[in-house]
C-alpha cells in the first residue's frame, strides 16, 4: 500500500535554517517529516492537505525535567498517572519528556520507574515519553529543597543496578551531588553506561565541579535553584555552571524560580546552545489554589506547607516561551533551540528529536500569532486541539 502523505501549508514554519513563510511541511503515515520548504516546494499527487493560513508551526518542546501535571505525577507509579500528565502538557507545548521521579524509598521508586517503562513500552495518548530522568536521592542534605530529606542517601552501585533494572535502561538522566561519598565514582559509573550526569542539589565546591565534568558530567540541574551560590571566592555550582563551557544549565523559566534579570543574564552568559529550559512541574500545575499533600499552591506559586522551599513549579513550556520572549527580548528562533534543540541533544535523541527537519518525528506545534496553541502533534498524530 502506498504511504499517504499529509501536506500542511500556508503557516511560518519555524526551522533549523530560518523562519519560512507560506512554509510547508509534508509528513508520512508513520510520522516522519519527509521534506520541508517554501511555496517553491512541490506537492506529490494525491497528498492530504491542511491549510494553516495565519498560523505558526513551532517544533515541539522537550521537558526532560518534569514530575507532574494536571492532578497526576510520576511517582503516582500508575499508567493513569503517566498518560494524565502526558495529556495534560501536551495541551500546554510539550510533545515529549523525561517522567522524573524524586527522592524516595527503595521500594516506591522501583515501582515508578517500572510503571514509566511500561509506559515507554506501551505508549501514552499524549506527550511522548522519551524516558526517564532519576532525581535523587543521592543528592546533598544541605541543598535538598523540598526533596524527602528522609530519604537522602549515599550512593549505592547495587541500589543504582536495581533502579536501572526496574527501568528497563529507560533512565536517560541522573541528578546527583558529585560532592557526597562515592559521588564522582557514581558519576564515572553512569557516564561509562551512556547515562547523562546533572549536577544538582548540590553543595560542591568550583573544584569539585571541574572534578565531575573531567569524569563526563555535563548538565546542571534547575540551575541557580539547589546548589551552592556564586560568590567571588567560592563560584560554588552556580559559578562553575556559567563559566564552563562543557555544562548545559537547566532554566526554570517561571519569573519565581530565577529572577527575570537573572535568566536574562544566564541566556547572554551561555547562550541558547547551553541552556535547556524545563517546567520542573508537579502534581498540582493546572490545579486551583490550595493543599496538595504535602505542598500549597497560592498564586502559581508551590511551596512546603511551611512555606521553607519552592516544590517544583506549575509552569509548562509553552509559558516559559513566552516568559523568555519578555525577559530576554530576543526573537522566537533565538529562544526555541533551548526547548528543542538542547534537551534532545542532552538526553541523545538528536536524530529524532528537536527540530523540523527531514527524517525527524513530526511533533511539532501549531500556535496563532499570540502563540496560544490550536494543536499539538506527536510522531504526526494530532494528540491535543482546541
Amino acid at each position: 500500500m502506498e504511504d499517504q502523505l499529509t501536506a500542511y501549508i500556508n503557516a511560518t514554519v519555524y526551522t533549523p535554517q530560518g523562519v519560512l513563510q507560506e512554509g510547508r511541511m509534508i509528513v508520512n503515515q508513520a510520522g516522519a517529516i519527509v521534506a520541508v520548504g517554501d511555496i517553491e516546494l512541490a506537492l506529490p499527487d494525491g497528498v492530504d492537505i491542511v491549510d494553516l493560513t495565519g498560523c505558526t508551526v513551532l517544533p515541539g518542546f522537550i521537558d526532560v525535567h518534569v514530575h507532574g501535571g494536571g492532578g497526576h505525577q510520576m511517582m503516582d507509579g500508575t499508567y493513569e498517572g503517566l498518560d494524565g500528565m502526558s495529556r495534560y502538557h501536551a495541551a500546554h507545548g510539550t510533545t515529549s519528556f523525561l517522567a522524573t521521579t524524586g527522592t524516595d524509598a527503595q521500594d516506591r521508586l522501583c515501582r515508578a520507574l517500572a510503571n514509566a517503562a511500561a509506559g515507554i513500552n506501551q505508549g501514552v495518548s499524549g506527550a511522548e515519553v522519551l524516558g526517564i530522568h532519576l532525581e535523587g536521592p543521592y543528592i546533598d542534605f544541605k541543598r535538598s529543597g523540598a526533596q524527602k530529606r528522609d530519604y537522602i542517601r549515599l550512593p549505592q552501585r547495587d541500589e543504582l543496578a536495581l533502579f536501572l533494572a526496574a527501568a528497563e535502561d529507560h533512565i536517560k538522566l541522573v541528578t546527583l551531588a558529585p560532592e557526597v561519598e562515592g559521588g564522582m565514582e557514581t558519576v564515572r559509573w553512569l557516564i561509562e553506561r551512556g547515562i547523562t550526569v546533572s549536577i544538582g542539589h548540590s553543595n560542591a565546591t568550583y573544584e569539585e565541579v571541574c572534578e565531575a565534568v573531567a569524569l563526563g558530567a555535563r548538565h546542571t540541574t534547575h540551575h541557580f535553584n539547589g546548589m551552592s551560590p556564586f560568590h567571588h571566592r567560592e563560584p560554588g555550582v552556580a559559578g562553575a555552571g556559567l563559566m564552563l563551557p562543557q555544562l548545559t544549565t537547566e532554566l526554570i523559566a517561571d519569573g519565581i524560580h530565577v529572577h527575570p534579570a537573572a535568566a536574562k543574564f544566564l541566556f547572554q552568559t551561555k547562550g541558547a546552545a547551553n541552556v535547556c529550559m524545563i517546567t520542573d512541574a508537579v502534581r498540582c500545575a493546572g490545579m486551583p489554589d490550595g493543599i496538595y499533600g504535602h505542598v500549597k499552591v497560592e498564586n502559581g506559586t508551590v511551596t512546603l506547607l511551611d512555606g521553607s522551599s519552592l516544590a517544583g513549579s506549575t509552569l509548562t513550556t509553552i509559558q516559559a516561551f513566552r516568559n523568555m520572549l519578555e525577559f530576554t527580548g530576543l526573537p522566537p528562533e533565538a529562544i526555541l533551540p533551548s526547548l528543542t534543540e538542547v534537551p534532545a541533544r542532552q538526553i541523545g535523541v538528536s536524530e529524532r528529536k528537536g527540530s523540523i527537519a527531514p527524517g525527524k518525528d513530526a511533533d511539532f506545534l501549531v500556535t496563532d500569532a499570540r502563540w496560544d496553541i490550536h494543536s499539538t502533534f506527536v510522531k504526526g498524530k494530532k494528540v491535543y486541539g482546541r
